[in-house]
């Protein structure tokens, strides 16, 4: 049985280098679209996308009323593209100004995220960069990964000490079971789709002695 992390370290997954708490979930069905890979890879990334969807409850939609997409997924070769993509810099303001700091910190991912009226989550945009360790990794698994990553708005530290995948005993990659039983919590349609508050993480918590209660 996985040991349920304890409510501080549940914090922690949504604390920002502020030190402040922000929990979100999305609030409406995901409508994913993947710009800059081959048609080969599209399959996988979808079936990923919807495997880790599925596991929490949550849906995929074929178009989001208010906006057409709202998971926009681009892969990349190099940062500097990013200042090509067309009109990209009106969807994301300062953008001229975050190309610097990818290329400095030597970033493989960044994405961020839009809100509604209500805290939760509207929209994102998820920017993957394609060299070294992370180009040779399976479209299945980089699919996984994202999901994970794109389906609460986690703080900066919350894979510094947990990996979002885990390998098992046959060589598959899966979701690592300690942040799938944080995101099934999080997915409880009694919470409340976003929160401030550092209390939140004992909400989750409970969720989640529950979950393990009743599996």
């Amino acid at each position: 049985m996985i040991e349920t992390p304890q409510p501080e370290t549940i914090e922690t997954f949504f604390t920002r280098e502020d030190g402040s708490f922000h929990f979100a979930r999305w609030g409406r069905p995901i409508v994913p679209v993947v710009f800059g890979t081959d048609e080969s890879s599209l399959p996988p990334l979808k079936g990923a996308f919807e495997a880790v969807t599925a596991m929490i409850g949550h849906k995929m939609a074929e178009t989001d009323p208010e906006l057409g997409t709202n998971l926009m997924v681009f892969f990349l070769q190099d940062w500097e593209e990013l200042a090509a993509l067309p009109d990209l810099d009106q969807m994301i303001p300062g953008l001229g100004a975050l190309v610097p700091r990818l290329i400095a910190g030597k970033a493989t991912q960044y994405r961020i995220f839009r809100f509604d009226d209500h805290g939760a989550i509207r929209a994102s945009f998820v920017f993957i960069r394609m060299r070294g360790a992370q180009a040779q990794l399976p479209a299945e698994e980089i699919g996984l990964e994202l999901m994970v990553k794109a389906l609460l708005d986690w703080g900066p530290s919350a894979f510094a000490a947990r990996t979002p995948l885990v390998r098992g005993r046959d060589g598959v990659a899966r979701v690592n079971p300690v942040f799938a039983d944080v995101i099934r919590a999080a997915y409880d349609p009694v919470l409340p789709p976003a929160a401030r508050d550092g209390s939140h993480a004992l909400r989750l918590f409970a969720r989640m002695q529950r979950d393990q209660a009743q599996g």
